[in-house]
């Protein structure tokens, strides 16, 4: 059986100690290694971190699997059962260079549904957190529904550079014309608070066409516990178990972005 709300008391209980541990050690000397790219950036703590959610969770609940970025997780094709799906350092790049704007993100999905969604900002000891059909939570502070009605003209748009993907090339007169459309535009370095972000209603559309579950799983939680739509960039559901490009914002203006602005060649 699964309890949702003794997983999630110790689930929250292991993302504030493990960003306890992040930041008592933030000024140490860091291993730093690249995977699968030079700016694909991994130290030390992403793999101790990763470690010890590992440990924890196959202890108090052996039957669940674990999804994750570090190779501590299991081989995960479908979210049967019970899956933690788990970026122990969320914006890796922005540890190593700024020691800020970094996140532990972890999420838990139950038979395919998203229950659990917990984004911590560890330097700033900000917790985003959700239980499905609960809403969702900054620390103790409950945030706020979207608004019934939002443009695009009116809108905050979070996007990167990484255009060109093995699979998809993005058409760089669209999203010039959406750039010039939107009333702003940011980009965080962190995935998972970027997905906060959208939650607090601080800014209100996302693309991304590099993210892979671990990313965004916890985020997504938390966005759709506060009226946010996420998916694929061409329209369908996500699925959670591999990379997948998407667009994330207000009801009102997912759809529009994808239709006008995102052509996938």
């Amino acid at each position: 059986m699964f309890d949702r709300n003794e997983v999630y008391q110790l689930a929250r209980q292991w993302v504030v100690e493990a960003g306890e541990r992040i930041r008592s050690s933030i000024d140490n000397p860091r291993e730093i290694e690249t995977k699968s790219n030079p700016n694909d950036l991994v130290t030390e703590m992403d793999k101790k971190v990763e470690e010890f959610f590992a440990s924890k969770i196959r202890s108090c609940f052996p039957g669940h699997r674990i999804l994750s970025e570090e190779g501590f997780g299991d081989q995960v094709s479908e979210l049967t059962g019970t899956v933690w799906i788990i970026d122990p350092i969320d914006g890796t790049m922005n540890f190593v260079h700024q020691k800020r704007t970094f996140s532990i993100s972890l999420a838990i999905y139950h038979e395919g549904i998203g229950e659990i969604g917990l984004v911590y900002d560890v330097m700033a000891d900000q917790l985003y957190h959700a239980q499905r059909g609960k809403g969702a939570y900054k620390n103790d502070q409950k945030l706020d529904r979207l608004p019934k009605e939002k443009s695009l003209n009116q809108s905050i748009l979070m996007l990167n550079t990484w255009w060109c993907t093995p699979n998809h090339i993005v058409d760089d007169e669209k999203v010039r014309e959406l750039v010039q459309t939107v009333r702003g535009t940011r980009t965080y370095g962190s995935a998972a608070l970027e997905f906060a972000y959208l939650a607090e209603g601080i800014v209100d559309c996302y693309i991304s066409f590099q993210l892979h579950p671990w990313d965004m799983a916890a985020g997504v939680i938390l966005y759709h516990e506060v009226g946010g739509l996420t998916l694929q960039a061409n329209g369908q559901p996500l699925t959670m178990v591999k990379q997948e490009p998407l667009v994330a914002g207000h009801p009102m203006i997912v759809e529009e972005i994808i239709d006008r602005y995102i052509r996938l060649k």
